[in-house]
């Protein structure tokens, strides 16, 4: 038996049905994502209905949908009708999932949800069935061919299913302007919360631990202030406070390699680098990243409002802060 041929097969069937399905959204789509704007915007919430593998998929898609801001409940068809129904509020808007459009033990529940107040969306394989028929929007995921050899188990429907309920929630994304930072406040434990969320200022090295001097200072008292503070830069700051150099053990190394001796002694001024890359205290981690990276720099100055230096991020702080 050919494993890798019967694979792309079922692949291939797959990606048939997904391009069908493609091929015939219309208007219906732009309704559906028009009712569930409607009633999110009012505080209603997205309730998905299914049984089964499309209960199964509800839950992914639920899942989904509160990841990007539109909050969403999966309802068991059965516990509706002892009792949690209760969840369900008038402006709600209800993905009601089945591909024949028959299942009993949702019909069971549509009047009810109907009586509710809810507004019904049937993503179902059979626009004329008792589902869409009682249903305020149609989104129809015919197939012609299950991937299933012997055309029985759910297969092309169920990703046809899955990939509408997709296309949904992130043309809803899209429809209330939901950004990327919205998307971090949602997942603060994420390597995206980390990067969209921290501030320069969370992480920069201040008090005791920034040195900051004068172009004036001898490099000698510089580099005890530095090993006293352990960091590899001092930031150098003209009479009134602003920003006018950066002074880093790099910087040491190079004079001290093309100078005479007695460099201990020189001014710093003489070796800083002069405009340095900065950052404002109120910036992105993605920001200081890109900074960082682009300049390819290892200490990057953090200033405040007034341009004057706050603080210094090195690029050991992003590792301790896990950004990395």
């Amino acid at each position: 038996m050919d494993y890798i041929a019967k694979a792309k097969r079922v692949l291939s069937l797959e990606i048939s049905e997904l391009q069908r399905l493609h091929d015939r959204v219309d208007e219906s789509f732009t309704a559906a994502v028009e009712l569930l704007k409607g009633g999110v915007s009012q505080n209603g919430k997205i309730v998905i209905v299914g049984v089964g593998k499309s209960g199964n998929i509800g839950s992914k898609l639920a899942a989904t949908f509160n990841s990007t801001g539109a909050p969403s409940v999966v309802l068991n068809c059965q516990d509706a009708l002892h009792g949690d129904l209760g969840l369900v509020d008038k402006g709600d808007a209800v993905i009601a999932l089945s591909y024949s459009g028959e299942t009993r033990e949702l019909l069971s529940i549509v009047p009810h949800l109907k009586r509710r107040g809810a507004q019904i969306i049937a993503v179902t394989g059979n626009a004329e069935s008792a589902l869409a028929k009682h249903a305020d929007c149609i989104l129809n995921i015919e197939v012609e061919r299950e991937a299933c050899p012997l055309n029985l188990a759910p297969t092309s429907s169920t990703t046809n299913t899955l990939a509408l309920g997709d296309a949904l929630a992130m043309v809803l994304l899209e429809a209330r302007g939901f950004e990327k930072e919205n998307f971090a406040e949602l997942h603060p434990g994420g390597a995206l919360g980390h990067i969209l969320l921290t501030k320069a200022s969370d992480i920069m090295r201040s008090g005791k631990d920034l040195v900051i001097t004068t172009k004036e200072t001898p490099i000698r008292d510089v580099l005890r202030e530095m090993t006293a503070a352990r960091t590899g830069a001092a930031v150098v700051v003209d009479p009134t406070g602003i920003l006018g150099g950066i002074f880093t053990q790099g910087d040491f190394t190079r004079a001290f390699q093309s100078s005479d001796e007695g460099i201990a002694n020189r001014e710093v001024g003489d070796f800083m680098t002069v405009n340095p890359i900065a950052a404002g205290a109120d910036q992105l981690v993605g920001e200081v990243l890109k900074l960082l990276e682009e300049h390819r720099i290892d200490d990057l100055v953090v200033l405040d409002s007034d341009g004057k230096p706050v603080g210094i991020i090195d690029t050991q702080d992003l590792t301790r802060v896990r950004v990395f």
